[in-house]
């Protein structure tokens, strides 16, 4: 009985140390769940390995989905963008008011673009601030019963490479092509902060506005396209895609484990 009421407690501290937005209490928080899994597994058997296991075995959940939908995943090439209508108020709640703050920074709405693959539904609402030749867009992910959305902020420089400062809260399933130069803000930054953030970005890599091309609006969504393409050709070049039928592309071993290790660092950074 005591054995239950010591699991009984730590799940509930567990519980109650991951209600606060405090990151050194919610990760105390995640702490006691791999406490609990290990006392379960150890409790009740005897053996401190089944309790290492029972701990451990959070870390490998990950490969259910990996094995059973990953890895039968087969990506297009090429990613069309097309003018599509917003998505509704109900699906998309923040769009209009992410739109409102983008234009208070001075940034003129460009288009509503997005693509449809299988299950797969993305939304594109495409700004542009001429001024400081910078791209933002508002973007919706809607895939099967799940959805979220982020903002990112991108500038092109002359010798190709582009910057981008965007919320995109998961670790992204694809290594970043040499071009591409990432700089991940929490999600819950304001289009303010994120512009902040963006402008240090891009001091701290010594980038100036002589360096930066300037893009017609109607040029964004050709210029997302091949960036896009860009992505895939260097992933099937480092060996995390590999070619498929019709002109698609799949996972490797390396891509799933490459999967794997993106999400314990996701695990690492939200627990």
């Amino acid at each position: 009985m005591s054995d239950v009421l010591l699991i009984t407690g730590i799940a509930l501290l567990s519980m109650a140390l991951r209600s606060f937005a405090h990151p050194v209490l919610f990760k105390l928080g995640s702490v006691c769940i791999l406490v609990v899994s290990f006392l379960v597994g150890y409790l009740f058997t005897g053996y401190w390995q089944v309790g290492l296991v029972c701990a451990g075995s959070w870390l490998f959940l990950p490969w259910l989905e990996i094995l059973t939908r990953v890895r039968n995943l087969r990506l297009p090439t090429e990613k069309l963008l097309r003018h599509r209508p917003p998505p509704s108020r109900d699906l998309f709640p923040a769009l209009e008011p992410l739109t409102s703050d983008l234009e208070a920074e001075g940034f003129e709405y460009v288009e509503d673009a997005g693509w449809d693959w299988d299950d797969h539904r993305q939304f594109f609402r495409l700004f542009y601030k001429g001024d400081e030749c910078m791209q933002a867009s508002v973007c919706l992910i809607d895939q099967e019963d799940s959805a979220f959305c982020y903002v990112s902020l991108s500038s092109r420089g002359k010798d190709g490479t582009t910057w981008t400062t965007w919320s995109y809260p998961f670790s992204y399933s694809l290594k970043l092509a040499p071009q591409l130069r990432m700089n991940r803000v929490r999600a819950d930054r304001s289009v303010f902060e994120m512009l902040a953030s963006h402008r240090d970005f891009m001091a701290r890599a010594g980038v100036g506005p002589e360096a930066l091309t300037r893009s017609a609006p109607e040029e964004l969504e050709n210029a997302m396209q091949q960036e896009l393409r860009m992505q895939i050709d260097h992933n099937l070049a480092v060996g995390v895609l590999l070619p498929s039928d019709g002109g698609k592309v799949r996972y490797s071993w390396r891509g799933l484990f490459f999967i794997w290790f993106q999400f314990l660092l996701d695990f690492v950074r939200f627990s």
